[in-house]
């Protein structure tokens, strides 16, 4: 198949950048999404202007392009199946469907001999509380669906903290309650899967996140080459297991002994992965591209160490400085207004020449 034209569902700062990576490869595309002035559709061939499940427009972007992605894990399953009917689409409709559900995701992660935090399923105030008094009191209870960026969640730190009307505040909706993990730091790592198989998976990055929102991604992480093989290990079984096609971002928790906790995945490219674009030959944006349209992956070694900081709400006032400073790339994501908690861009600093991790 040769692929001249990519679909990207969802118009936000990553379908953005995806569709800057593939203009660099020669690719056209075409950007679904309902909001007319989206950051991607600045720098896309084209927009289609619709819901991302109208069944129309839907059709529409499966006859004017060779493959589909999309660049946010909640695109309505139901969609991206209608798609696969006519088009490739890449990851497939599976990895929605294990990502979109907490619940689901912990199970599949867990088939996949990959650890994860221990669950409970809540769906009521009664499951609740039973959940709760088998984790001692403490735990993380989140929304199954559509929680993101620390959004629909709810901390439980000791006893002390009381469940009443807790089910009901989250909206009376499936609910997953996640153990406390005693974790020492975060981690993540991007890896891709191309449709011959091959597997690139770049080093892992250090996070930190301020309000449930990514601050930082360091490389390198501070993690033993053992931690970072096992986070490699277990990303190459899930894209496996999965079939997948496209880049992917995992989250992990290192334990005390560097062992890993998974705790969420993304299928898609990954705010984690900002950095590759600076401390790489080929950014996440672009082996994510190059995955989809059958291309060969690229090498995802990094050249430089660095620190990636999102410009989140007013950070955006610091430009002036960023853009004074050596060494710094700078990418914002064509937004006019600033909001608190809205992501406006990204900044990463080169540190020198890559050191070991």
């Amino acid at each position: 198949m040769t692929v001249r034209t990519i679909g990207i569902i969802g118009g936000g700062q990553l379908g953005r950048m995806l569709a800057m990576a593939a203009a660099r490869l020669n690719f056209r595309t075409i950007i679904l999404e309902p909001q007319a002035d989206c950051p991607a559709a600045q720098v896309a061939n084209a927009q289609i202007t619709a819901a991302y499940d109208d069944p129309a427009a839907l059709a529409e972007l499966a006859s004017l392009c060779d493959v589909v992605t999309y660049e946010f894990e909640n695109v309505p399953v139901t969609a991206a199946e209608a798609l696969e009917k006519s088009v490739p689409v890449y990851p497939p409709a599976k990895a929605l469907e294990v990502a979109q559900d907490r619940l689901t995701e912990k199970r599949y992660l867990n088939a996949c001999g990959i650890e994860t935090a221990k669950f409970h399923s809540v769906d009521s105030q009664e499951e609740l509380e039973k959940a709760l008094s088998d984790f001692g009191g403490k735990g993380v209870l989140k929304t199954r669906r559509m929680g993101y960026d620390g959004k629909g969640q709810r901390v439980f730190k000791s006893e002390a903290d009381s469940p009443a009307g807790a089910y009901e505040a989250l909206g009376a909706v499936p609910l997953i309650l996640e153990s406390f993990v005693p974790f020492e730091r975060e981690v993540s790592i991007i890896a891709a899967r191309g449709t011959d198989g091959a597997i690139a998976c770049y080093d892992p990055a250090e996070n930190v996140h301020l309000n449930g929102i990514l601050h930082t991604s360091t490389l390198p992480a501070r993690v033993s080459d053992a931690t970072a093989v096992t986070a490699r290990d277990s990303a190459e079984k899930l894209l496996a297991a999965l079939g997948y096609v496209g880049v992917i971002g995992m989250e992990f928790f290192v334990m005390a002994d560097g062992t890993l906790i998974a705790n969420e995945i993304a299928p898609r490219v990954h705010n984690s992965g900002h950095w590759t674009e600076a401390a790489c030959v080929i950014s996440q944006f672009e082996q994510h591209i190059r995955a989809v349209a059958g291309l060969p992956l690229g090498n995802p070694d990094r050249h430089s160490d660095c620190v990636m900081t999102n410009l989140i709400g007013d950070d955006i006032l610091a430009l002036p400085q960023w853009l004074s400073t050596k060494d710094v790339l700078v990418h914002l994501y064509g937004k006019t207004e600033s909001r608190p908690g809205r992501k406006m861009g990204h900044v990463t600093a080169l540190n020198g020449r890559k050191t070991a991790s």
